[in-house]
């Protein structure tokens, strides 16, 4: 026989038919699934898992625009724009928009906000990876971006050339914590100390969760980075490994870390090697890519910089 469903709802639960209510069935009870409203606007349906956590509330989107300091001269990079309410905002101030976005239904969202009006000659659209695409020349970055590709993409920015005035990124809120901490707080980390090495940044402000559609399960804040011009004369390897070393274990002191013996076996092999190169007529390890040249391996070099500490994780 089939389960006979009773009308009557269970006290505290919504209506009979109702999204979420419980009903009562033979053998106990039956909770409804409701399912969870992913859409926007345009009835585009939003994917968690590529990170597309898009900003809808206006006042958010218009305090970070304002706060990144546009000017009618610059031109704008926006990565990941989704269904481009930023876009649209940054139009209206900048002289041209250069979007980023991997999403073939994103890219076709956007061309369609912008057909016919004004801002279609001011706006370039880029369809595909930003860690694959070369970029081109902006003066200004705003973005509220996947937080699963934080890291890579933050140092890929930092390594681009010509500089760039400043970039204002939306960055899960412990990671931006991470990426603002300063020499002595509890969150100081190997990718403070790298991204401040290479630049000054400065917490804008947080964002809540439920600012977002579809929400994410953490919040957000934004934060702006301004680069170093001419950046530090060192060597990015070497320093990067010196980070790692130091930060490897935190609750160790420096002293501690460098009497280890595999720590002086290491540096041993090294000064070696540094020896036998200048020995041989090449540069030692410590001058070689020194200056602007030696940006080009800030990426390889920094590469595993949220990987390795857990300071990237997905908004999920």
């Amino acid at each position: 026989d089939k389960a006979h469903i009773s009308t009557m709802v269970k006290p505290g639960g919504g209506k009979p038919g109702g999204g979420g209510g419980e009903l009562r069935v033979a053998g106990g009870v039956h909770k409804k699934q409701a399912k969870k409203n992913t859409q926007g606007v345009s009835g585009l349906e939003f994917h968690k898992s590529k990170g597309q956590h898009i900003l809808k509330n206006p006042m958010v989107v218009q305090a970070i625009v304002d706060k990144a300091g546009v000017k009618s001269t610059d031109v704008v990079l926006e990565i990941g724009p989704g269904t481009g309410n930023m876009t649209m905002k940054l139009l209206e101030k900048a002289k041209k928009v250069i979007a980023i976005e991997l999403d073939p239904r994103m890219v076709l969202e956007l061309q369609r906000r912008v057909q016919g009006t004004s801002y279609e000659r001011s706006l370039q659209i880029i369809h595909g990876d930003f860690m694959k695409v070369e970029l081109p020349y902006f003066d200004l970055c705003v973005a509220n971006i996947p937080y699963n590709i934080s890291s890579p993409l933050t140092f890929k920015l930092l390594a681009h050339r010509p500089a760039f005035r400043a970039a204002v990124i939306m960055y899960q809120h412990e990671f931006a914590m991470r990426l603002v901490a300063k020499p002595g707080d509890a969150l100081y980390c190997r990718l403070a100390a790298n991204c401040q090495l290479l630049s000054r940044v400065n917490h804008l402000l947080k964002v809540g969760k439920n600012n977002f559609r579809p929400p994410p399960k953490v919040d957000s804040s934004v934060v702006r980075i301004e680069p170093r011009v001419p950046p530090p004369p060192i060597n990015f390897r070497e320093w990067d490994g010196l980070v790692r070393l130091c930060f490897g274990r935190k609750n160790k002191t420096l002293g501690a870390i460098f009497r280890q013996g595999s720590t002086l076996a290491a540096l041993e092999q090294n000064y070696k090697t540094a020896a036998a190169l200048a020995a041989a007529g090449g540069a030692p390890a410590g001058q070689q890519g020194q200056g602007q040249g030696a940006l080009q391996g800030v990426e390889v070099a920094f590469a595993g910089e949220g990987m390795d500490m857990s300071d990237d994780e997905d908004m999920d």
